[in-house]
């Protein structure tokens, strides 16, 4: 008896320390959003005790901690299902997409660092890109490298403060145990930055496991000319090596060229094991690494009855019933997220476990053994209960396909992936008698192998191959649509002024517990019923609908360096959001940016959502967007329904709020993509006779076509004679400058198109930002609307460091009309031309809204001249520039580039050589 205590106590102390290393993984599965201070100890470059997002810590943290770790059993081979730790393989993932959008930047302050050769080469090997591994070496070779070895990044003050000599020389005399900097010092550090052979010792690793027979050769004879002979004449490898404190200026005045002297610790462990290493695997020949092929993706359609099986086989499609499928059980995906959040759950010890979040598709996309019973789980985009996307049944096929696509390339499991899908009654049409079209179509592609290249298959044989009261009853379906969404928004209107006593009971059922709040709930399911979205939205707002994955898909944005505002500007209306917050503390922003507009707070909410999507598989539509504005975008949307259905701002607002979600995703797409579109009737039939049947495609640059033309009036006509929802836009509309441009003709504004959508996008050309950092080391600093932008920035910053980007957009960002934003930005173009001059300086402080004026009055004197009357020349009243000139191509004799460059050069012409302003 004795013998069984002592033996059950040990068994628990083990299983304590099992849910601690379970804890610690949960912990660890968040690296891909949680800042720390890197592998170098110090965050941001400045040593100020700010941490940052680091590419190492996440390449690490996926490789070593969760990669490794999945499916151990921690007591080996006397183990069992209580000793086995669980990784998600969603969070893997997270952590491999946020590293593959840092690189080749190290973090927001560092724009390189030598640390990510331990990442994309051994010893983690996180980087599957082999042309992003390709370009991640070049930058730090091209960068960082020396004579002597690399330095860890640039302006690393490290092993110089330190040493008294140059103490001297750069500061004036202070407390030399100072273990910052100040943001200006960094610059005195370029050029003279510590090298460290060890970087050197990955290379040749990198080349042993790459077969780069010829890089092993090239840096084993380097380091062979650095290494420091020891006792019995070992060859030792010193921690770094330094300039001489009496040649610094000549090494300023011509980097690499001075002799440096060995510095730190001889031997230096770190860099003394794997020159080692590299040493004695460089004798060794063969493939050291390996890629695991990825199983084909398998989808299982189910019917949630037998009615709903009898339909599809109709179409000629065989499926199973829920029911058929035992022994296997079927549940929701929120399910799975309540299983995982009681793992590792430790009272004695105070572990909570995971936190309740959301389940990504690698998830939900495999078997579960669970008490001996197989449980499969259903995505989570198709959970009605929590957010109303899953009642557009477009939407739900554009939501599987992004998930199958990212599936498809991030599964890394063993096992055949399968994803659930079940057909429910929602899929229907609204008669109940057959199948919506979307659903249908996809259904049919998935078939015949076109939807992503999935298979079907039934899940018996997946598993066979595995174990080897209503008070508006009185308006039924039948009912006339008008007249009934006409009847929904008078019952909405009438909730809405009870709504600040959402607990009060309206006495409607005999019963009672007819509050404003459950009429509130009966009310949305019969809006969802008939689709009527901006309804939908409205009481979605009102009810406080949690929308799915909110906070996950802000952390995701700002994971990939995007910063988030909310509202229109200027500040304080729109407010930024730079770091993760919880759940409750993000919607309370989002409405006190909205002002009260419940319709603005939810859809603000949901196009954060798509954003996260569209970041997660495209993140090539967000290149060199640095600030994503929402308010500005959902301003930007409404703008061009207006401009194509030629209808005013109020019309445009109603009509984007009765977009269905897959209709309001596709809108955003074009608008991120910049190419151009167009609007037009659909023709085949849609899940609602109430909010407009809007067709987003794209077109070629010459114009709209008379199909197109037709459809465009068509629905502008229907979205006059769709019902209004009254309260659903309670602040008014959003302001649109296509009011009295209704007569024009498609291909006018297109410009002006154009520019309105780069500026609310925050879009710049690339290597914008590097070419403003030269700008600013040429004069005192760049003035817009007020707000300098500095030249002390350029020796705080390099030109590519996300900070820095930061920095600049946040001047551009303070001004409120997005087109004239643009203006600013082609205005700084300009002016890097002028910085490519050789002189010395092209001003003192340079204010950039001057040449852009000067511009407008050179464009609107030769308008005139030309004969332009003052309503061509008509001014916008928020800038005093001319929409002529906003609507104008940058190049050609009347291009604005070919003003800024006359304005410029008279702004900047006594800096300018004689030369130069003769040919201006």
């Amino acid at each position: 008896v004795t013998a069984a205590k002592k033996y059950t106590h040990s068994r628990r102390v083990l299983l304590d320390e099992v849910n601690f290393i379970q804890n610690l993984v949960f912990y660890i599965e968040a690296a891909y959003k949680t800042a720390d201070f890197g592998i170098w100890e110090r965050g941001d470059k400045t040593n100020q005790g700010i941490s940052e997002l680091n590419a190492s810590s996440v390449g690490m943290a996926k490789v070593i901690f969760l990669s490794s770790l999945d499916e151990l059993d921690l007591f080996g081979v006397k183990g069992g299902p209580q000793s086995v730790i669980h990784v998600l393989a969603d969070e893997v993932q997270h952590c491999q997409s946020i590293l593959n959008s840092l690189l080749p930047r190290a973090s927001t302050s560092k724009e390189v660092d030598a640390s990510l050769l331990s990442v994309i080469s051994f010893p983690a090997f996180a980087v599957e890109d082999s042309q992003l591994v390709e370009l991640t070496k070049q930058e730090i070779i091209t960068k960082l490298q020396g004579r002597y070895g690399c330095c860890r990044f640039l302006r690393d003050g490290y092993k110089l403060l330190k040493r008294q000599t140059l103490f001297i020389m750069f500061f004036s005399p202070q407390d030399p145990n100072r273990l910052y900097y100040e943001p200006a010092e960094l610059k005195l550090f370029e050029n003279i930055e510590c090298e460290w052979p060890l970087f050197w010792t990955y290379f040749i690793l990198d080349g042993v496991f790459s077969g780069n027979t010829e890089q092993v050769q090239e840096y084993r004879e380097a380091l062979d000319a650095v290494l420091i002979k020891g006792k019995n004449g070992v060859p030792l490898l010193p921690e770094l090596y330094s300039v001489p404190p009496d040649r610094v200026d000549e090494e300023y005045q011509n980097p690499h060229t001075v002799d440096r002297v060995p510095m730190g610790k001889l031997p230096h462990m770190w860099g003394q094991s794997l020159y080692i290493l590299g040493s004695l695997m460089a004798e060794v020949r063969g493939n050291f690494k390996t890629i695991p092929p990825v199983s084909p993706l398998v989808i299982s359609i189910l019917a949630e009855t037998e009615e709903i099986k009898a339909i599809l086989k109709d179409k000629g499609i065989d499926v199973e019933t829920i029911a058929e499928v035992y022994p296997i059980r079927v549940q929701p995906a929120r399910i799975l997220s309540h299983i995982y959040s009681s793992l590792g759950c430790n009272s004695k010890m105070k572990l909570s476990g995971r936190p309740y979040r959301f389940m990504g598709v690698l998830g939900t996309s495999k078997l579960y053994d669970i008490r001996k019973t197989i449980f499969t789980f259903t995505p989570q985009f198709i959970d009605q209960q929590q957010f109303y996307l899953a009642l557009d049944n477009k939407m739900i096929v554009e939501m599987l396909r992004t998930d199958l696509s990212y599936l498809c390339s991030r599964w890394r499991m063993t096992g055949q992936p399968t994803i659930t899908f079940p057909i429910s009654h929602t899929m229907l049409d609204e008669d109940g008698t057959s199948l919506n079209s979307s659903i249908l179509a996809a259904l049919r592609k998935m078939q015949d192998g076109y939807f992503g290249g999935i298979q079907t298959g039934k899940l018996s044989e997946t598993m066979m191959s595995w174990e080897s009261g209503n008070w508006m009853d009185g308006c039924d379906s039948t009912t006339n649509v008008r007249r009934l969404c006409k009847a929904l928004t008078v019952s909405l209107y009438i909730l809405h002024n009870l709504h600040p006593r959402p607990d009060w009971d309206t006495k409607l059922y005999e019963e009672g517990g007819a509050t404003v709040r459950v009429l509130l709930t009966e009310l949305y399911g019969k809006v969802g019923e008939i689709r009527h979205w901006g309804l939908i939205r409205y009481i979605s707002g009102i009810l406080r609908k949690k929308v799915e994955a909110l906070d996950e898909a802000c952390t995701d944005l700002l994971s990939y360096q995007k910063h988030l505002t909310v509202g229109l500007p200027p500040e304080p209306r729109e407010k930024t959001i730079s770091a993760p917050l919880p759940y409750e503390a993000l919607t309370q922003l989002i409405d006190e940016a909205s002002e009260g507009d419940m319709s603005i707070s939810i859809l603000t909410q949901e196009i954060m959502v798509y954003l996260a999507m569209y970041m997660r598989t495209q993140p090539v539509l967000f290149a060199e967007m640095f600030r994503l504005r929402i308010g500005l975008i959902i301003q930007v949307m409404a703008t061009e329904l207006a401009h194509s259905l030629r209808c005013s701002a109020e019309e445009a607002t109603e009509g984007l709020m009765n977009l269905s979600p897959s209709a309001m995703k596709n809108l955003l797409h074009h608008i991120l993509s910049g190419k151009e579109f167009g609007v037009e009737r659909s023709v085949r039939p849609t899940d609602s006779n109430v909010s407009p049947a809007i067709s987003i495609h794209e077109i070629g640059a010459v114009g709209a076509t008379k199909t197109e033309r037709t459809g465009i009036m068509q629905l502008k006509s229907e979205i006059k004679q769709s019902p209004g929802t009254g309260v659903a836009s309670s602040s008014g509309s959003f302001p649109s400058t296509y009011d009295q441009q209704t007569s024009r003709d498609s291909r006018q504004g297109q410009w002006q198109r154009r520019r309105r959508l780069d500026g609310a996008l925050n879009r710049v050309p690339i290597g914008f930002y590097q070419k403003v950092w030269k700008v600013l080391q040429k004069c005192h600093g760049l003035s817009v609307e007020g707000f300098v932008l500095p030249s002390s920035t350029t020796r705080e910053m390099t030109p590519g460091e996300i900070k820095f980007s930061v920095h600049v957009e946040s001047v551009l960002n303070r001004v409120p009309q997005p087109e004239y934003r643009q203006l600013l930005v082609e205005a700084i173009l300009v002016l890097t031309m002028l910085a490519d001059i050789e002189i010395h300086s092209i001003g003192s402080i340079i204010a950039v809204e001057k040449i852009v004026h000067i511009a407008n009055d050179l464009f609107f004197q030769e308008q005139k001249t030309l004969g332009a009357d003052d309503t061509m020349l008509a001014k916008d009243p928020a800038s005093g520039i001319c929409t002529l000139l906003y609507d104008s191509a940058p190049s050609g004799r009347f291009g604005t580039m070919t003003y800024l460059s006359k304005a410029a050069a008279t702004y900047v012409q006594e800096f300018l050589p004689h030369s130069i302003c003769a040919m201006q």
